[in-house]
């Protein structure tokens, strides 16, 4: 009798992953996860969301599936934030700037020509910094877990070239809905427009706007080049994107799924990033050969100097992190 209870606990200690055999699979939750985010399938996000699924599939055995909902399919950024925030939406790559909408401190990182370059924003994004930062979404009942990227962002329009801060007078610029990206562009001397991106690719085939500013890899995945006959390599702000879940949906994983989404998309990003990197020579040589203009060398100079008035405003809302970063960065 005490050898049979004894070959009971034994399986039962098995099957619950109490002997730690199994690993990740057998501490995982059956239960799939919608991700969300607004742009195609060539997108560096689709790649970030693919590689993360990947993982997440593997490490927990099957048991936790991701459903990807590319192309806006459950709304704009905005939307699928609320949702998250509802419970109606489980997860999305979300571009940094409308999550400042919602935590206004991070959008510090947003702030015109602050990185040098994308490995000065990789080391404050993954450091202290950016972590404190993701930290704070819990407030609004959201949860960040990784920097994803969205990239340098760059000028396009289909009025004329671009090479110094006085050839973008009157341009009506599609920027997004935050508040930095609109002061930095009234600033420089275009005409801010914001809205949502699946708007901005209408109003741009209608011409009702001149341009937009995003990363090579939008610009190209997107065929921009079709509307827009110009592109300025302005890198005027690097911007992250954040792999974001409703916090209630966090708190419903156990500790050990946690753990797996975690790493999961710490992974995924640092693979997007490499992916953007390695193709953005390419993209570029196919706008080129498609036609688009392509400044490769603005005036960054005269670029910096005119909006030194976004600091100035800027300085003091975001406080001790702009002078973390700044220290950080040097």
């Amino acid at each position: 009798m005490k050898r049979f209870f004894f070959g009971l606990l034994i399986i039962a200690l098995l099957l619950g992953g109490g002997l730690g055999i199994g690993g990740d699979a057998q501490a995982a939750q059956k239960m799939n996860i919608r991700l969300a985010h607004v742009v195609n399938e060539q997108d560096g996000f689709h790649i970030a969301a693919l590689k993360f699924k990947e993982i997440v599939e593997e490490r927990t055995g099957g048991n936790v599936t991701v459903a990807l909902f590319p192309n806006a399919q459950l709304g704009d950024e905005r939307t699928l934030l609320e949702g998250m925030q509802m419970g109606t939406v489980d997860m999305g790559i979300i571009t940094n700037g409308p999550v400042a909408n919602f935590v206004e401190e991070i959008a510090v990182f947003e702030l015109p020509f602050l990185f040098p370059s994308p490995e000065a924003a990789y080391g404050v994004l993954d450091g202290p910094i950016g972590r404190e930062l993701l930290d704070k979404l819990e407030r609004v009942n959201l949860k960040g877990l990784a920097y994803a990227e969205r990239g340098f962002r760059n000028l396009t329009n289909s009025v004329r070239p671009v090479t110094t801060p006085d050839d973008m007078a009157g341009l009506k610029i599609r920027v997004m809905e935050n508040p930095v990206y609109i002061d930095t562009f009234t600033t420089l001397g275009a005409n801010a427009v914001p809205m949502a991106w699946t708007e901005a690719l209408t109003a741009m085939r209608q011409r009702t706007i001149d341009g937009q500013e995003n990363p090579v890899n939008v610009i190209h995945s997107f065929k921009l080049n079709e509307q827009q006959t110009h592109l300025s390599m302005t890198r005027h702000t690097y911007a992250p994107a954040i792999f974001v879940m409703g916090l209630a949906k966090w708190r419903g994983l156990s500790p050990e799924v946690q753990e797996i989404f975690l790493e999961a998309a710490q992974t995924a990003a640092e693979h997007e990033r490499r992916v953007n990197a390695e193709m953005e020579a390419g993209q570029l040589q196919e706008l080129a050969d498609a036609g688009m203009q392509i400044v490769m060398e603005p005036d960054t100079a005269a670029f910096q100097a005119k909006v030194e008035p976004v600091y100035t405003k800027y300085g003091e809302r975001f406080g001790a992190y702009l002078q973390r970063i700044l220290d950080a960065i040097q």
